[in-house]
């Protein structure tokens, strides 16, 4: 009887093993997606903070920056320096990857979808003016409609009003953190053992800045503001995205 009784506790407890092994990863792994998520916030909020920031040139400095050139060939210029740009904090992080002791990379990718975040959200503004559909409003208004262009991938709709003056509501910060999560699952292997490395950041930002101007060209040559309009047709910035344009 007694060694039956050894025997039933002996089953018992190998039974609880596998149950309190899952009890375990079922924790660590909701302990996991939790910091996930704290983690995508806090990186979703840094980039609204910045975007006010974001130095923006407008339609005349353009112009007198890249002279002798039309809409097209400005906007091929401004996506050539974007995609530079971003391919180089994609470099930046790639190589931090390789080093002996790597820094911590949840700290590293923040920061590159951050600086690449900032690079497109310039570049979707000067777009913008180069097509002459500027949206309206103050220059955090500007700011927040930019934003959220980024956040959908794809130019303003200036027909729209609530398209250009969405507040920073529910439904954009859902937006945006989706594209912060889907940015920060696409560069996940350029932190993986078999693929870090400069050329893979480089190339890999380079690619989704083109694809993302690719998009937002494609949705404002549709609403084109010609630039023989009179000159008031589009008012100049006198400063970057930080302050309101004069009358």
């Amino acid at each position: 009887m007694e060694a039956e009784h050894d025997d039933a506790d002996q089953t018992h407890v190998e039974r609880g093993r596998p149950a309190s092994l899952a009890n375990a990863v079922g924790r660590g792994v909701r302990r996991g997606g939790e910091r996930a998520r704290a983690g995508v916030h806090a990186v979703a909020d840094r980039i609204v903070a910045n975007a006010p920031r974001i130095p923006v040139r407008d339609l005349a400095t353009l112009r007198k920056q890249f002279p002798g050139l039309g809409p097209e060939g400005l906007a091929d210029k401004l996506v050539a320096g974007a995609a530079g740009g971003s391919a180089a904090v994609g470099a930046g992080v790639g190589a931090a990857a390789m080093l002996p002791t790597p820094p911590a990379m949840p700290t590293e990718l923040a920061a590159e979808i951050v600086g690449v975040a900032s690079i497109e959200i310039k570049l979707i503004a000067e777009l913008h003016e180069v097509y002459g559909v500027r949206a309206p409003g103050t220059a955090p208004q500007r700011a927040i409609a930019y934003l959220g262009a980024w956040a959908q991938e794809r130019g303003i709709d200036s027909t729209v009003p609530a398209s250009v003056n969405a507040a920073l509501g529910v439904r954009m910060k859902r937006e945006l953190r989706q594209r912060v999560l889907r940015r920060g699952f696409r560069n996940l292997p350029v932190l993986a053992p078999f693929m870090v490395g400069a050329a893979v950041g480089a190339a890999m930002n380079r690619r989704d800045t083109k694809k993302l101007a690719h998009k937002v060209r494609k949705d404002l040559r549709t609403q084109q503001t010609p630039w023989d309009l009179p000159p008031d047709a589009m008012t100049p910035l006198t400063s970057p995205l930080t302050r309101s344009a004069r009358p």
